[in-house]
């Protein structure tokens, strides 16, 4: 299972993205969803989090600006960011673990990252 992450770009202070994420063959089920990022020059550090029952987390310098959401339907998961600050510039990654069959172990995957830049 590859994971397909899209949705970066370049936006001004202020402004809002939305990434999304979504396996690349149908998958059983996704049990947790969360969105992971890497500045330049720094260690990857993790987002925000939603389990399969819909409970959601965040670290603190997001909170009250980003919402992460799935689409069942779709096996999409997304990460609406707003008021956009340029020390959120970074490689957002998507990492899920899925379950492939009904009888398979869950699995932990990463998306190839996108980039999001944030400047004026």
């Amino acid at each position: 299972v590859q994971l397909q992450a899209s949705g970066g770009g370049e936006v001004q202070p202020g402004g809002s993205l939305r990434l999304s994420c979504a396996p690349s063959e149908n998958i059983f089920s996704i049990n947790l969803m969360a969105w992971y990022r890497q500045a330049p020059g720094k260690q990857r550090e993790w987002v925000a989090s939603m389990v399969s029952g819909g409970a959601t987390s965040y670290a603190d310098p997001v909170k009250g600006r980003f919402t992460i959401s799935r689409d069942n339907a779709k096996n999409t998961v997304y990460l609406q960011m707003n008021s956009l600050k340029p020390e959120d510039t970074a490689v957002y990654y998507c990492n899920l673990s899925i379950r492939r069959t009904s009888g398979s172990r869950l699995r932990e995957y990463w998306g190839q990252g996108t980039q999001v830049t944030v400047s004026s």
